[in-house]
Parts: structure tokens; C-alpha cells; sequence
């Protein structure tokens, strides 16, 4: 599997793109191992990755994001344990560690010796690192389905659902103070979708209410709050962060304040 990641980088000569597609191809083996652990059967994959995977969004993503849908069955450890297993298996200089301790358990994953080899990094040492979350009380209101996905190999996903998937994202760009090029860019991806939808207004109230206090931010605003918020932003900054992780780089040049207006306004 190592050879096969090396050869889907080598298509390309852009650096960043092969570093994208090695790290895309780390994060499908680490799914696939979670689909065989039976993990799906109480997470759901959320985030910018999660959007990318089961709904084709154009940009490269570097976390992989879960929520915990019900804790029954909920071991993580023994998942890690097999996920590092599976990915030393499959030729990935691999080491995993864990972290329990806070309501968001994270793992790093870190595989040696594949930058060196993708002509990526000079020295052996260099590591490419994926973080994995999991969010152990997210706020209520999701919705999710299962489908398989065929991304470089072949497994079964619970993930939300696009408007739930949305709602997350509108939350992250109401609550971060410092803004993130691929939020923005993903919300225009939201916001292009034909026939048009909303996020999810129970998640997102929810996901308000336990970020910026019971009631303080009325999800219904949503529009208006992100329009708002367009006029404090540095775009060309926005564009230079999304860049490097866009399919089509070009697409960078779409980050301006006329069409999120436009798009906001209604």
C-alpha cells in the first residue's frame, strides 16, 4: 500500500499537491481500518474531511473529525491499537499516540521515512502527521447516513448528513476568532449547491448555545451574522491559506466579500 500512495503522489510534480495526495491516502487506510473495527457503528465522520470523502468538496483536508453518536461500544484504544497495526501492515513507518484526557480525545498519527521517499523532505526524520478527534459530547440535532466510499479503497462511513455537516461549519466560522481560509472556502462550496439548503437549525442552535452561552446567538441569524462578519476579513490572506489544499488552485481567486454577499443576502 506504501508503493501505491507513492505512486498516486508521484502524478503530480507540485509539492504541495503530493503532499495531499499521501496524506489523503494515510487518511483512507485509517478509515477503512476504523470500518473494519466497526466504529461507525457509534461515530460519524464530520468536517471539512468528512465533506470531501462522501460528497467529492474539491479541496484536500488534513484532520480527520468524528462525533460520538452513542456510547455503547465506544472503544477507542483497541481502534488505535489496530488502526497503527493496519497502517504498519500495509508498509507505513507508523507511530500513534493518544489522548483521553479532555472531552475532544485525539490521537496523532505520524509516518517516518515517506516524505523522504515522495521527494517531499531531505531528511528521514521528517514526519507527515494526521490528527483524528473525537468529540465525545456534541451537541444534539445531527442527522447521518451510511454509504461506501470508493476514495482509494473501499469502505463503509457513517457521516452527517450535507445539512448537518453545514451547520458544523457555520458554527466553526461563528465561534473562531481567527478565521480559516478552507471555512470560507468551504461555505462558498455550501453556499453553490443546487437546489440550495440551510444547515441543520437544531444542530446549529445547539452547537451555539454550548460554544457562546444558552441563547446568545440565535442560529436563525445566520446570514446576517456571517455577512457581518465578511467586512473584518483580509481575503487575499483567506485565499493564500486555502490555496495549497484546492484542487483547482484557482479557485482561490473566488474568496472575495462581493460574492459571499451576494450569496448571504436573503
Amino acid at each position: 500500500m506504501k508503493e501505491r500512495a507513492l505512486a498516486i503522489a508521484a502524478q503530480t510534480t507540485n509539492p504541495a499537491d503530493q503532499l495531499n495526495l499521501l496524506r489523503e491516502y494515510i487518511q483512507a487506510c485509517a478509515l477503512r481500518s476504523l470500518h473494519e473495527s466497526e466504529a461507525f457503528s457509534c461515530l460519524s465522520f464530520v468536517g471539512g474531511t468528512a465533506l470531501r470523502f462522501a460528497y467529492g468538496l474539491p479541496r484536500f483536508s488534513e484532520d480527520l473529525d468524528f462525533s460520538l453518536e452513542k456510547a455503547e461500544r465506544y472503544n477507542p484504544v483497541e481502534w488505535m491499537r489496530k488502526l497503527k497495526q493496519d497502517l504498519q501492515l500495509a508498509g507505513f513507518e507508523t507511530s500513534l499516540l493518544w489522548n483521553d484526557r479532555k472531552t475532544v480525545h485525539t490521537a496523532w498519527i505520524k509516518v517516518g521515512g515517506i516524505m523522504k521517499e515522495a521527494g517531499l523532505a531531505a531528511m528521514a526524520d521528517q514526519k507527515l502527521s494526521i490528527k483524528l478527534e473525537i468529540d465525545t459530547r456534541p451537541p444534539a440535532g445531527a442527522e447521518c447516513e451510511k454509504t461506501i466510499i470508493t476514495r482509494h479503497l473501499v469502505f463503509a462511513l457513517q457521516y452527517h448528513k450535507l445539512p448537518s455537516l453545514m451547520a458544523g461549519k457555520v458554527h466553526a466560522l461563528l465561534a473562531r476568532n481567527h478565521p480559516k481560509g478552507r471555512d470560507w472556502y468551504d461555505l462558498l462550496w455550501y453556499l453553490g449547491q443546487r437546489p440550495p439548503f440551510e444547515p441543520n437549525p437544531v444542530l446549529l442552535q445547539n452547537a451555539l448555545d454550548q460554544t457562546q452561552g444558552e441563547g446568545a446567538v440565535d442560529a436563525r441569524a445566520w446570514k446576517a451574522l456571517l455577512r457581518k462578519k465578511t467586512d473584518t476579513l483580509d481575503f487575499a490572506q483567506l485565499a493564500a491559506d486555502v490555496q495549497p489544499f484546492l484542487e483547482r488552485q484557482q479557485d482561490a481567486d473566488l474568496l472575495n466579500a462581493g460574492y459571499f454577499h451576494a450569496l448571504l443576502t436573503g
